[in-house]
């Protein structure tokens, strides 16, 4: 652990009286679990602080309590009256989206980040890549601020720390990652319950696009390599109101012999953009891939966006993986 940048983070975190809070673009259980865990510890030291995202709460996470507190990103916010921002679980300034305009005045900002391809963007640059999770950091954050967890900041953490883990069964789940969560479990927290809204509330409708998509699956490199894709005029008619992007790819990776799953899906806001999302069995390092088209993540997570054709992007993100990872 870094104790030196952790104690910059809680001199920064002592010194400044009003926060700005914000994470990525599309957040998930890492990002909101985080951010509304440090909310809650910003508040219980007696400060003021505001979370702001450039997207909306997913349905799935509609059940942490005190969601309102998650900010939709709006114009007339520019005028928000912050002394410092931190940011949680981003690997890039450019990855909180519209919500960098609101620090016109380039206000000092913590970066608090658990991915190896950051680039400390922050006055301070907490950096932890063996930590399982931004909600991780925070817990450790907690306990060096002694700061006491109650139910709802407990349930935070688990939820971010749940979700970034891949309930508990990826490798960057540690010891110190399970002897936190037995301490949040001490707060009675549901978990059936946790794991029931966030992984088993598909709505029916999107359940039948996720099947269509899996019943495309194709694999290159003696099954070694795994892809499927979405392409925009399957979603053109039809919103989806979950993310299924970890649903996809748990199952491409679930495949007996794939060291490296990947997602190809054409964004239906931008002509000829595609958001590629890459997944590794622990072999190969995906983030190597995703840094080649300007992404990163971790060895085994990673993603990245990038202009083209879906053609072209997966022949060249594909090409890019046996090239750099030495697949035959």
């Amino acid at each position: 652990m870094n104790r030196i940048s952790l104690k910059k983070a809680v001199a920064s975190i002592k010194k400044y009286k009003r926060f700005l809070i914000s994470s990525h673009t599309s957040p998930e259980g890492d990002a909101l679990g985080s951010e509304m865990a440090v909310h809650c510890l910003l508040k219980k030291l007696g400060k003021e602080a505001f979370i702001v995202n450039e997207d909306p709460l997913p349905p799935e996470y509609n059940f942490l309590p005190g969601k309102e507190s998650v900010n939709l990103y709006k114009p007339d916010l520019r005028n928000i009256d912050f002394d410092c921002m931190l940011i949680l679980d981003c690997t890039d300034l450019s990855r909180i989206g519209l919500v960098r305009e609101l620090n016109k005045e380039n206000k000092p900002i913590i970066n608090i980040d658990h991915h190896i391809s950051n680039k400390e963007f922050g006055l301070v640059n907490w950096v932890e890549p063996e930590a399982s999770s931004a909600s991780e950091m925070v817990f450790r954050l907690y306990k060096e601020m002694r700061v006491p967890f109650d139910g709802n900041s407990a349930l935070f953490l688990y939820a971010g720390m749940l979700t970034d883990t891949g309930s508990f069964r990826y490798s960057n789940a540690s010891g110190f990652t399970h002897k936190a969560v037995a301490e949040l479990l001490g707060f009675s927290i549901d978990v059936n319950q946790v794991y029931k809204n966030i992984y088993e509330n598909i709505p029916f409708s999107d359940m039948q696009i996720l099947i269509k998509v899996l019943s495309c699956i194709h694999t290159v490199n003696a099954g070694k390599i795994a892809w499927v894709e979405v392409p925009a005029k399957l979603l053109r008619h039809k919103k989806l109101s979950f993310d299924l992007t970890d649903h996809l790819l748990s199952f491409v990776r679930a495949i007996r012999g794939v060291e490296v799953a990947a997602l190809f899906k054409e964004n239906l806001g931008v002509r000829n953009e595609i958001r590629v999302n890459l997944r590794s069995t622990g072999l190969a390092d995906v983030n190597k891939v995703a840094q080649g088209f300007g992404g990163g993540g971790h060895r085994t997570a990673s993603g990245c966006t990038i202009r083209g054709k879906l053609s072209d992007v997966r022949a060249k993100v594909i090409s890019s993986i046996r090239r750099n990872l030495k697949i035959t």
